[in-house]
C-alpha cells in the first residue's frame, strides 16, 4: 500500500471545501484518484455520490465500504490555530475540517481497496463517497446500495480502530403548542403558547428513557424554540414550536416516540401536537433528497458471521480491536436500520474528534485504518473462503 499516496490524498481532500450540498469539487478529486488507482468501474450517481468497484477473479459476495465526503462548516467566531482547510501535516497529525469526519477514513478505504490482489478475490469490493450525510444520515446511501447491491457494509466513521456492531439512531421531532392570541395588556384573555410549551417540556424532560446494554441510553435534547408571531409586538404568542434531537435505541419506531411526546400536559385550553421534522436538501447535482427525519438504531450480535469475519480480518492485519457501538448516528441507519444488510463500523479517530476546532487525524491511525480495511476485505472476499 502506498503510504505517501494515502497521506497526499487525505491532505488534498481536506483542502477542498465540501459542505453538504456542495461536494462536487471533492467528488471530482475522489473519482480521479479511483481511476488513477485502477478501479474497474468508477461513476457518480444522480445524487452526486462517487462509487467505484473492483472485481475479483472469482464470483462471490459484494462488500461495500462507505464514507461520506461532506463536512460541517467552520463555526463563525471559532478560533483555529491551523488553517481549517489547509491539510497541514505537523507532529504526526493532519489538521483540517474533515480529517477525522471523515475524509481520512475515505482515503484509507480507497487505498485499501486499490491494493487488493484480484486473483485472490472472490466477489467485488466497492467504495462509496456519499453526499449529504451530515444533514440526512443514510439517505444518499440508499441509491448507492440500490446500484451496488452489497451483501455487507463497512461504515468508516470513527471507532478508534475498534469494531462497532451497532449504532444509536436519531429522530428530529417537532413539538407544537397552539394557544390563543390576545393583547399583551390583557394576557388573561389569551392562552400563551410559550407558557404551555414550557410546561410540556418540563414534564417531558422528567421522564426517564430507555437504556441498551451496548448502545447506552436513549437521549432527548431540546435544540431550538420558536414562538409565533415573532417579533411579538404587544401580542400574546399563539403558537410555539420546539425541536428535539432524540437519540434512538433498537426497535424504537416513529409511533413509539411521537406517542410518548404528545401525551404530556400543557396549560388548560392549549393544544399539543408532535411530529417528525421533514427534511429536504438539494444535492449539488440538482437532485432533491427528502423524507422524515427518523433514522433508526441498529445492532448485530457479536456472533454474527460478518462481525466475526471482520474481527478475523482486523486481527490478521495486526489490530486488536474491542467490540463496541456508535453513540451517534451514521449511514448505518440506512444500511442496517432500514435495509437490514449486515453492517459494521471501523475507522480511525474517535467520535469526539468530529466537528471540533483544530480537527485532526493521526497519520499512524490513518495508515493502520487502511491496513484494517484491507484485512476486512481479505477476510470477507478471500477466494475459497
Amino acid at each position: 500500500m502506498n503510504t505517501q499516496g494515502l497521506i497526499d490524498l487525505t491532505q488534498a481532500l481536506v483542502r477542498i471545501q465540501s459542505p453538504s450540498g456542495a461536494e462536487g469539487a471533492v467528488v471530482e478529486r475522489i473519482t480521479a484518484e479511483m481511476r488513477a488507482l485502477g478501479f474497474d468501474d468508477v461513476w457518480v450517481d444522480a445524487n452526486g455520490s462517487a462509487i467505484a468497484v473492483i472485481h475479483g477473479a472469482a464470483p462471490g459476495p459484494t462488500l461495500l465500504l462507505d464514507a461520506h465526503c461532506d463536512t460541517v462548516g467552520v463555526a463563525a467566531g471559532s478560533v483555529w490555530t491551523r488553517a481549517p482547510y489547509g491539510g497541514e501535516l505537523d507532529g504526526g497529525y493532519i489538521y483540517g475540517r474533515g480529517t477525522a469526519d471523515m475524509k481520512g477514513a475515505l482515503a484509507a478505504m480507497i487505498h485499501a481497496a486499490a491494493s487488493v490482489d484480484r486473483a485472490r478475490l472472490a466477489g467485488r469490493v466497492a467504495v462509496s463517497a456519499t453526499v449529504l450525510e451530515e444533514v440526512m444520515e443514510g439517505v444518499s446511501l440508499r441509491t448507492v446500495m440500490e446500484a451496488v447491491r452489497p451483501d455487507a457494509v463497512v461504515i468508516g466513521e470513527a471507532t478508534q480502530l475498534n469494531l462497532n456492531r451497532g449504532g444509536r439512531g436519531r429522530a428530529e421531532i417537532q413539538l407544537e403548542t397552539i394557544g390563543k392570541p390576545a393583547h399583551s395588556s390583557s394576557p388573561e384573555l389569551g392562552i400563551n403558547a410559550v407558557h404551555a410549551m414550557l410546561r410540556a417540556v418540563d414534564a417531558i424532560e422528567r421522564v426517564p428513557l430507555g437504556q441498551d446494554p451496548l448502545l447506552g441510553p436513549a437521549l432527548l435534547a431540546l435544540t431550538d424554540i420558536v414562538s409565533d408571531p415573532y417579533p411579538g409586538y404587544s401580542v400574546i404568542p399563539s403558537r410555539c414550536r420546539v425541536t428535539f434531537d432524540r437519540r434512538l435505541l433498537p426497535g424504537e419506531t416513529p409511533d413509539d416516540v411521537l406517542a410518548h411526546l404528545a401525551s404530556f400536559p400543557t396549560l388548560a385550553g392549549a393544544e399539543l401536537r408532535a411530529g417528525l421534522a421533514l427534511g429536504e436538501h438539494r444535492a449539488y447535482t440538482g437532485a432533491v433528497l427528502s423524507g422524515h427525519k427518523f433514522f433508526p438504531a441498529w445492532v448485530f450480535a457479536e456472533a454474527h458471521p460478518f462481525v466475526q469475519q471482520s474481527l478475523t480480518g482486523l486481527r490478521a492485519a495486526g489490530l486488536d480491536p474491542q467490540v463496541r457501538a456508535y453513540r451517534f448516528c451514521t449511514n448505518g441507519a440506512y444500511s442496517a436500520g432500514v435495509a437490514g444488510v449486515p453492517t459494521i463500523g471501523f475507522g480511525p479517530a474517535s467520535e469526539g474528534d468530529a466537528h471540533v476546532v483544530d480537527e485532526r487525524i493521526s497519520v499512524d491511525e490513518l495508515v493502520v485504518a487502511a491496513r484494517g480495511y484491507r484485512g476486512i476485505i481479505d477476510a470477507v472476499l478471500q477466494a475459497g473462503s
